[in-house]
């Protein structure tokens, strides 16, 4: 059964404007005068024609920001990055920042190091020379926020939630600059719902090398470009794409629980169907505590489309909590 979401929670309840630390983020540098053509032929998305953002100004819409993933030879995603071309100055060669989780940073890098061969490129993670940001607000607060000093940014989709339209700014700053971020567990929190509510995915350790980006919605949230060349895995990602072989997809859904410090269901859980409770059903992509609901957790799940038909889908095993199903805030490309 698909439910429409009821939420009520105040998101744009942040008078401060201030941004909070995000721990589970990280980021890669890819810099060089080959920085373009290399990642043009390692990622699902296209990154020529990316406009130039110079620092303390914001990355914004298709032509600043892009999703990308990155797959394996089998077409499984090893991970998946919000990216920008942030150059040091006006004058500086390409410098490509990738946003990515924070706990397959340094892995993604060594690999994306692995292929660059003669190319005139360095990749390198920066993930503990740089503080990840986060900033959720109104869209006046977003114009009118001042970045710090030598910060990198860019502006994400917003979301729609209890009837609110919530702009979000992902930042990083180098550790040795003067940081207006501040670590609060309940903006963080509230960050991480958006981040579920968005139903944007985003790979981490434990669910890498899972899905084929069609799995999880990467097709429809415009993280794959099927006019591009050659990447790793594109051969198998554009028969999914056309011969119609997905039978899995992510959805939004909740769980109720009995109170706020029970532990989140960390990505990789799988999930089991009341009519099949032999074999998982599928997984946990994301998951974070609704803020201001003391009884609820949202999730970002991967699940099979025939599981939503009838019966029931259970978090954990066969007599875990029953999932409520939730309107994904975006249409699916047709498969």
């Amino acid at each position: 059964m698909i439910n429409t979401p009821k939420i009520e929670q105040n998101w744009l309840n942040n008078p401060t404007s201030l941004p909070c630390n995000l721990p589970q983020w990280g980021l890669i540098l890819v810099e060089g005068s080959d920085a373009a053509s290399f990642l043009q032929n390692q990622l699902t998305n296209s990154v020529l024609g990316i406009n130039r953002t110079l620092p303390c100004q914001i990355a914004q819409n298709f032509s600043g920001v892009r999703l990308a993933g990155y797959c394996s030879p089998k077409g499984r995603l090893l991970a998946s990055a919000w990216l920008g071309l942030f150059p040091s100055d006006e004058n500086a060669e390409d410098r490509f920042a990738l946003f990515i989780s924070k706990d397959i940073a340094a892995s993604t890098a060594k690999r994306l190091s692995m292929f660059v061969l003669r190319s005139k490129v360095k990749v390198t993670d920066v993930s503990e020379d740089w503080i990840i940001s986060g900033l959720h607000c109104s869209e006046e607060q977003i114009v009118e926020f001042k970045l710090d000093p030598g910060a990198i940014a860019l502006r994400m989709p917003d979301v729609l939630a209890s009837n609110q339209s919530v702009a979000r700014l992902l930042f990083a700053i180098p550790v040795d600059e003067q940081s207006s971020a501040r670590d609060s567990s309940e903006m963080l929190q509230a960050w991480n719902a958006l981040e579920v509510l968005s139903a944007i995915p985003r790979i981490v350790q434990a669910t890498q090398e899972q899905f084929v980006p069609q799995m999880i919605n990467f097709e429809s949230v415009a993280g794959v470009d099927f006019k591009k060349g050659c990447y790793p895995g594109q051969e198998i990602v554009a028969r999914s794409q056309y011969r119609g072989a997905i039978k899995r997809r992510l959805q939004i859904a909740r769980i109720d629980i009995s109170s706020s410090d029970e532990n989140l269901p960390m990505p990789g859980v799988e999930l089991f169907h009341s009519n099949d409770p032999s074999q998982p059903a599928g997984m946990v992509v994301l998951s974070a505590h609704s803020p201001g609901y003391g009884d609820r957790i949202d999730l970002q799940v991967e699940c099979k489309l025939e599981a939503l038909e009838n019966g029931e889908i259970h978090l954990g095993s066969a007599e875990g909590p029953v999932l409520k199903i939730d309107l994904l805030p975006y249409p699916l490309l047709e498969i």
